[in-house]
């Protein structure tokens, strides 16, 4: 490691670092205009010039790397001139008053420490058309900084440079406005802005924040830590954590941007009681009572089995924790389960079958690690958007991409094998991709033969699966088969990442089988750059269904029967043994009249549930429905006996575990808006007490809650909260002393060292198209909303996508005489709904997409009873419909 003299301070740095860092690490620092450590350094400013002891000339510290024994001068009085000098010329048309107005700007104070006044404004371009940015180029000072930001880290490329020398403009393409443009709004160029030329508007509108709270974000499965900025006890800006190894200084624009729901004018704030038909206002202790008395009454009428618990994708670890707990110690009943049944059980289900752990086997870093990227059914750049921003730019470095999607998402066009099936048929395709390595010799021999048993038998099952034939049945051509098996297996090491396009489907768990033998085969697994990682839809799904909110499994994802005596010793009561009931066996047994109870926490199960209308009968025969939400959701509305009001996750404190099983802190930034809102735990422990199990719920806060969870889960014993305090930790992490586990299954699987690779025959789903219903439908979720729009439909994204839409191919939208944003009634056999039109080619001829974020849209009346064979997980992936426009006969 080089050591070098800056002003007199010896330090000592990384090989490889530049000037710069050694400067900072010596307690120094140079002003910079055109540098963002998030980016490649340009040198281009020249404000972080140095003086080199033996160098002729002034160098630029931040693109020069360091030298062993060098001696660096920082503020020379030449050094210091030429700064001043630089400053002076960006100041002559400058905005007089925007470094008063804007003081925190770094380019304003760097202009107040050399003494340098601002002598008046060019005419440049304004834009506010954008909800959450505001352009005001008058500001510009040509570091490049958002174009650089737009394209190094998010490959947008939406700011681009025109003109030369003193003429350059930083526009957008065509000059169209920032709303108009192809943006993300992910805020990285105001982020990056040293001068307030692109800003947030809530910065401007509500003030600068006077102090941040480092929390995880409350949406998707990445786990992106932010900074929340809070002024006078609201939060005015939300910033990506620089130093996070999640999300690495970036993030999308529900993270950075989608907050408003806390103020929302619907917020539930008092506890409801649904009374003559309608939910009114209560008391918090006549809420609890009556929950109380209907609880005793049902149990003591009928028993444990009919009643059970819905945790919350939304909640955190802690509050999943203690609702499984409570229904497993208070009702004495395994009925619990979470939102990971309509997503990611599947995952669960078959990793763990192959692997023995049903989680991802590497981390977030090996995207980089990789030489090739399999992604199969994920819309990364959409529904995970900073792993999808990571993954396309490994592919510009020059990683190969595999793309598994019926549609051509946004990695289809930097894909270099871009495989559009028919939906329904991922099975069939994976074991395709499995022949042809088979058959071609690319399989890793030495792997399989240390590692994996009964290959012969997989080899023999596999002997229909030709590329011809999977070709005929899921429409990819053979040859291009042929090509992804031997890209994927020839160029390691290879990354599978996947999400509920694998999933949600009659056979995804099986589908997720067979990824999983695709590593396995290959040998790609337990090493850097290489694995099977899902990308978890939700902010917690990962954790609920970890912590034990699912009815086989106990805290750690254990089953029951190998948890239950050490799950006994802890809670002191017997664990149930009745095997328990799931999500959607729950709604089954409501429909039957067997389930006659449910609480339900942060989940709205009549918006996101398939075939919603028989979904919302069911839960209408329940005799008591306890729905716990920050709103009265539909779920609540249509069926809830009782509302209790909840705190945002900016409101509490707790974790969240992500999808590379790293978990964070989760930190209250704000205060609920009344004493009402609490966190999801505190009326389940009030609940518990009155039905007699007070002592096992006293808890004075989430660390003593994690403690347990700790003591109950030995994989998770080593991540006390003082360990979690900066970016959390990767289990396994069974000690103190143990620093958690980028990588699984390296030397062994937890159930030996070797595994079976999974068979399942491709099955045609028994949804399909017909006559009466000749389009194929897929639903999914979108950028800018967040599934079931509890949150984000409460907030400005809807300026952004005001509501659900029906992806058609312009060629059967010509055929039938629907144009672009044209009402279109679309009809299941279980329903009928209006959606807006939207042409594009990105689907094929015969085949839709939409989404299921607003409410007022009900695409789920649409969706079957179709269900994965294994986990029970809906087949949102598959409905057949029929189309036609809006007031046409038929």
């Amino acid at each position: 490691m080089p050591k070098l003299n800056v002003d007199g301070v010896v330090v000592e740095v990384a090989d490889g670092a530049t000037l710069l860092q050694a400067i900072r690490r010596a307690g120094k620092d140079v002003p910079t205009l055109c540098h963002d450590d998030r980016l490649k350094p340009i040198g281009a400013c020249r404000m972080c010039m140095v003086e080199v002891q033996g160098s002729p000339v002034p160098v630029a510290s931040c693109a020069t790397p360091v030298k062993d024994g060098a001696v660096v001068q920082t503020a020379t009085p030449a050094l210091v001139a030429e700064r001043r000098a630089l400053l002076e010329m960006l100041a002559a048309d400058y905005p007089a008053d925007a470094p008063a107005a804007q003081p925190h700007k770094p380019f304003h104070q760097m202009l107040a420490a050399h003494g340098v006044t601002a002598k008046g404004a060019r005419a440049a371009p304004r834009d506010d058309s954008h909800p959450y940015l505001h352009v005001d180029m008058s500001q510009c000072v040509t570091c490049y900084r958002c174009e650089r930001i737009c394209d190094e880290v998010q490959g947008q490329n939406v700011w681009t440079a025109t003109g030369r020398g003193a003429f350059t403009v930083l526009s957008t393409p065509g000059g169209t406005s920032l709303n108009d443009s192809p943006c993300v709004s992910c805020g990285a160029c105001a982020s990056t802005c040293p001068s307030g030329a692109i800003d947030d508007k809530t910065v401007l509108q509500l003030g600068v924040p006077k102090h941040f709270t480092r929390t995880t974000c409350p949406y998707c499965g990445v786990g992106c830590e932010l900074d929340v900025g809070v002024r006078d006890g609201r939060i005015t800006q939300i910033l990506p954590a620089m130093d996070s190894p999640v999300n690495k200084g970036h993030t999308c624009v529900k993270g950075r941007y989608a907050w408003g729901f806390l103020d929302a004018p619907d917020r539930v704030t008092r506890p409801l009681v649904r009374k003559g038909g309608a939910l009114v206002p209560v008391e918090w202790d006549e809420a609890i009572s009556f929950v109380a008395s209907r609880m005793r009454e049902i149990l003591a009428a009928h028993g444990p089995s009919a009643v059970g618990v819905l945790g919350s994708s939304r909640s955190t670890n802690e509050e999943n924790y203690v609702a499984q707990k409570f229904a497993r110690v208070v009702l004495g009943t395994n009925n619990v389960d979470c939102c990971a049944r309509v997503c990611h059980a599947p995952t669960a289900f078959a990793m763990a079958k192959v692997f023995g752990t049903g989680a991802a086997t590497s981390s977030y870093d090996d995207l980089e690690r990789a030489r090739t990227i399999l992604v199969c059914g994920a819309n990364a750049t959409e529904n995970h958007p900073v792993i999808g921003a990571r993954i396309r730019q490994a592919a510009r470095r020059g990683a190969a991409l595999i793309v598994i999607d019926p549609r051509r998402i946004e990695l289809a066009e930097e894909a270099t094998v871009h495989l559009a099936l028919r939906p329904g048929t991922n099975v069939a395709l994976l074991q395709g991709l499995a022949h042809v390595i088979l058959r071609d010799g690319l399989a890793d021999e030495s792997f399989l033969q240390d590692r994996v048993i009964d290959l012969d038998a997989f080899r023999a099952a596999l002997a229909e699966a030709t590329p011809e034939r999977v070709s005929s049945i899921c429409r990819v051509p053979a040859e291009l088969i042929v090509r992804a098996a031997h890209l994927y297996a020839r160029t390691k090491p290879g990354l599978i990442v996947h999400g509920l396009g694998a999933t949600e489907h009659r056979q995804g768990s099986d589908g997720v089988a067979a990824l999983s033998d695709l590593a396995l085969l290959t040998g790609n697994l337990g090493m850097p750059g290489a694995g099977v990682n899902p990308l978890r839809g939700q902010n917690n799904v990962q954790g609920s269904a970890h912590m034990g909110c699912e009815p086989s499994r106990l805290t750690g994802y254990v089953p029951v029967a190998k948890g239950k005596a050490a799950h006994e010793q802890l809670w002191g009561v017997a664990v149930p043994e009745a095997p328990g009931l799931d999500l959607m066996q729950m709604v089954d047994a409501a429909a039957q009249g067997t389930l006659r109870a449910l609480w339900c926490m942060g989940y709205d199960v009549a918006q996101t549930n398939p075939h919603r209308q028989a979904t919302i009968a069911a839960l209408k025969k329940l005799e008591l429905l306890v729905v716990q939400d920050l709103f009265v959701n539909e779920t609540a509305a249509e069926a809830a006996h009782v509302v209790i009001p909840a705190a945002a996750s900016f409101e509490k404190d707790g974790t969240f575990m992500n999808a590379e099983r790293r978990v964070s802190r989760v930190r209250a930034a704000v205060a609920p808006p009344t004493p009402e809102c609490k966190p999801d735990w505190v009326p389940l422990a009030e609940l518990a007490q009155r039905l007699g199990h007070g002592a096992r719920f006293a808890w004075q806060n989430v660390e003593q809650i994690w403690d347990e969870v700790r003591a109950a889960w030995p994989p998770g014993q080593g991540m006390a909260y003082r360990r979690l305090e900066r970016h959390g930790l990767q289990w396994p992490c069974p000690d103190e002393g143990h620093p958690g586990s980028t990588l699984l299954h390296g030397e062994s699987f937890p159930t030996g060292k070797t595994t079976k690779l999974a068979f399942a025959r491709f099955e045609e789903t028994p949804e399909h198209v017909s006559a009466q219903f000749p389009f194929l439908l897929v639903t999914g979720r979108t950028l800018h909303a967040f599934n079931a729009g509890t949150m984000t439909a409460r907030t400005k994204n809807l300026e952004l996508r005001p509501t659900d839409t029906l992806d058609i191919h312009p060629v059967d939208a010509g055929r039938l005489g629907i144009d672009e944003g044209a009402r279109v009634r679309v009809t299941s056999a279980r329903g009928e709904v209006e959606l807006p039109a939207r042409l594009t080619t990105n689907v094929t001829p015969g085949e839709l997409f939409t989404t299921f974020h607003d409410v007022r849209a009900r695409v789920n009346d649409l969706t079957s009873d179709v269900r994965d064979t294994s986990a029970h997980t809906p087949e949102y992936k598959v409905t057949a419909v029929s189309i036609a426009p809006v007031g046409a006969a038929g």
